[in-house]
């Protein structure tokens, strides 16, 4: 192997690896040779030797490009010099600040360092404060860093201020011409009860055509969607800094949008009562469920209603109760939606559509910003009303567009790799699942998985063993189908408001429509994708790709990898909220499942919180465990003791590291499996004790030493320190190494975390 070209990846513990341009596997660089390099700095390194395993170790010969965004961390001084402790560990290393450069920050404030010399071999890097973020526990302080640290444009350039502040307040006399007028049409909005930008309105009738054997029986489905395209214009600041975005992020108490406010919840939003300009899909569904003719063509619309889910729901469960008495007027039309949505939902299992069970939690803050309770996101029939009336809009856009053969953006999922579905397979079995994968594994085979295993204890973790063998879906220029939804072509045309590929292919279906041809042009602001752990390479056409096929492809990357920006800001935000959630319960006893299983120990969730933390494998007790990759468990050599994901436990909070966004736990047991642990027993009672935990374990080892009641006062006491250290530091007094600071997480190893659980996203 020659020399390598690519970006370096740093990790906590002073290591890390060069992700090659092509895809290839990494390349490991020791702690010595990451001295002179930062985290996502492009290099080209010289494969030196292999280890026991194969995998390439590398030496660096060049740096091709210096990472040049600010980096966030705190402001420390320690032994007569200040410096910055990155808040992502993966940096690995500290930044010099000379005396002059801190301007007006205090000690332990999140600062914005930009960078003023490298590192090198023999020196650390150095830089100057940039800006003061405040103290790291002020109100929003988390989504300040994740921002910064993540790169995400949360900033609109001047002109683009300008230009949406000259855009006119509503619609104009102009803006309706060659449109169709549907305002006499009750079309209402249905979403969530915090939304405050409405993308879509839908409506529905019976519908019925001709006679005998061609007679058509079934409904006409509106689904009418804010028309971004008309105010929104290729190569002005509105697009350009929409295209940079290329998505809103969703934090917990606040929205980076992809637009200015004054179109994201005004000109563009479809708000009740008034007028509206949007792109409508006008569909004719079946009785069967199958779209039999559908349209596409510009309108102004007048939303009759903004309704929730929550009220639709209550709407169809009960037509004759008060929320039903609050509509009564849309109460028929609602009730025409949802017998659409049955018979789409006949032709999802027609297809073999998959459908998972997965929970997503919602966290509800307080006015500070501070986590109030954590609970499941329940959908009801409203949801997967307006979830199925949306994947027809979107579907009828894909065919429409490839009928065209005009380019475009499709949402691309492909199903498992050969690897990917013989490690399934291997681990189906290994949990007992009777279901034979063919060498091409189609959406039904996974989807009759699915329903088999339902009503089993360890459905939900199954079900996210058949989401991880998939591969994440994307937006390319190719139409490859969606395997997840069974579809031949799909792509998104339901949220342009939030979502730049929608934006696009509104303006293709315009340019189909008038009979021309929308023509991409280059953007400077492309943002290349970066290889992800595990990432594959791009995929290299059958035949050379034209100049217009080259940027829309470019175009797909850029959003995929803004996407997945997106995803990971948000999901820091999370977790940095939820290890403060849970410094306040450090000790603390909780019912739990164990939700994944890796060599180095359990991921378990807690039932009440629905908060994940690690119980180490050095806290299962003084036993060697093996752990079983296909059967995704650890096993007790001496005592049979096994915990497999499903498995029921019981956890004390002993740890919570903000900084690394980390929680960890302990196990607690009950007095017999201590017992067995203690001279290497085994039986039916090891099994026992180990999935079920002991309600009662708490109350039985608290009198034994070295069990619960030791380590707990052992936790409160390092808690006490740390908050010591914490305020010696605010005081400007040198800190000591403690549970949340830089040096004590910098130099712990500690074993790296899974994957994060795949969330459906269509």
């Amino acid at each position: 192997m020659g020399d390598v070209e690519g970006t370096v990846e740093g990790h906590r513990d002073g290591h890390g690896f060069v992700w090659p341009d092509h895809g290839d596997a990494p390349i490991f660089l020791s702690p010595q040779e990451m001295r002179s390099v930062l985290h996502r700095d492009r290099v080209r390194v010289r494969v030196q030797r292999f280890d026991r395993k194969g995998r390439p170790e590398g030496r660096v010969i060049d740096i091709l490009e210096r990472r040049k965004t600010p980096i966030i961390g705190r402001l420390l001084h320690e032994g007569g010099q200040w410096l910055v402790a990155p808040e992502d560990s993966r940096y690995g290393q500290d930044i010099l600040i000379p005396k002059n450069a801190t301007a007006s920050a205090a000690v332990g404030q999140v600062v914005s360092v930009e960078l003023t010399e490298p590192p090198s071999l023999h020196s650390q890097p150095v830089g100057r404060v940039a800006e003061v973020l405040g103290e790291i526990d002020d109100a929003g302080m988390e989504i300040e860093i994740a921002v910064r640290k993540y790169e995400v444009p949360h900033l609109f350039t001047p002109e683009t201020l300008a230009q949406a502040a000259a855009l006119p307040d509503k619609v104009r006399a102009a803006d309706r011409k060659h449109r169709v007028d549907l305002r006499d049409v009750p079309l209402v909005t249905i979403d969530g009860e915090d939304a405050r930008d409405f993308d879509d309105a839908v409506y529905a009738e019976p519908y019925k055509a001709g006679r005998g054997k061609s007679a058509v029986e079934g409904w006409r489905l509106l689904v009418a969607i804010a028309d971004v395209s008309h105010y929104v214009k290729p190569g002005e600041p509105l697009d350009e800094d929409a295209y940079e975005r290329a998505t809103s992020v969703y934090f917990p108490r606040r929205v980076i949008p992809m637009l200015p406010e004054k179109l994201s919840n005004g000109l563009c939003s479809l708000n009740p009562d008034v007028e509206r300009l949007s792109m409508v899909c006008d569909m004719v569904v079946t009785t069967a469920g199958k779209v039999h003719a559908f349209q596409f063509y510009p309108a102004v619309i007048e939303s009759h209603a903004r309704l929730t889910y929550t009220e639709v729901a209550a709407v169809l469960a009960n037509t004759r109760g008060q929320e039903a008495e609050k509509r009564a007027d849309l109460v028929p039309h609602l009730l025409h939606l949802h017998e659409v949505y049955r018979a789409l939902l006949k032709q999802r299992a027609t297809r073999g559509a998959m459908e998972f069970e997965t929970t997503e939690t919602q966290i509800v803050c307080d006015e500070q910003g501070r986590i109030e309770k954590i609970g499941p996101r329940t959908r009801n029939e409203a949801h997967r009303l307006i979830e199925e009336a949306m994947l027809a809009a979107n579907v009828c856009a894909a065919e429409y567009i490839a009928a065209a053969e005009h380019p475009c953006l499709y949402r691309v999922h492909e199903g498992p790799t050969p690897e990917k579905r013989q490690a399934l397979q291997a681990q189906l079995k290994a949990l007992g699942v009777s279901a034979a994968l063919s060498e091409q594994p189609t959406p039904a085979e996974m989807a009759a998985i699915a329903a088999s295993v339902q009503g089993r204890p360890d459905a939900l973790q199954i079900h996210t063993l058949l989401l991880r063998s998939m591969q994440q879906a994307i937006y390319t220029a190719s139409n490859n189908g969606h395997f997840g939804l069974a579809y031949g072509a799909y792509t998104h045309f339901t949220s342009p408001i939030r979502r730049y590929p929608d934006l696009l292919v509104h303006r293709v279906l315009k340019a189909i429509i008038a009979g021309k041809r929308y023509h991409l042009a280059g953007n400077s602001k492309t943002r290349k994708p970066e290889m992800r752990r595990g990432g594959k390479p791009q995929r290299v056409a059958a035949k050379p790709m034209t100049r217009d096929m080259e940027l829309w492809e470019a175009a797909g990357g850029h959003c995929s990898a803004n996407e997945r920006r997106a995803d990971e800001a948000s999901r820091d935000v999370e977790a940095w909220l939820k290890c403060r959630y849970m410094r306040e319960r450090l000790g603390e006893e909780f019912a739990g499942t164990v939700s994944a299983v890796t060599s180095f120990g359990l991921f378990v969730t807690l039932d009440a919180l629905y908060v994940e933390g690690l119980v180490h494998i050095t806290e299962l007790g003084g036993e060697y465990y093996r752990y079983d990759e296909a059967r995704q468990e650890l096993r007790g050599e001496r005592t049979g003791i096994r915990y497999a994901m499903g498995a029921r436990v019981r956890v004390q909070v002993s740890r919570v590291d903000l900084d690394g966004r980390k929680i960890d736990f302990r196990m607690v047991r009950d007095g017999e499996a201590d017992r067995l642990l203690g001279r290497g027993g085994a039986g039916k009672g090891a099994d026992k004790g180990s999935e079920k935990g002991g309600e009662k374990g708490g109350e039985k080892g608290a009198d034994k030493p070295g069990t619960a009641a030791e380590e707990l006062a052992a936790v409160k006491h390092a808690d006490r320190l740390a908050r010591g250290a914490a305020k010696a530091a605010k005081a400007g007094q040198a800190p000591q190494a403690a549970s949340g600071g830089r040096h004590a997480r910098s130099r712990k190893p500690g074993p790296q975390r899974p994957a994060p659980k795949p969330r459906n996203r269509r």
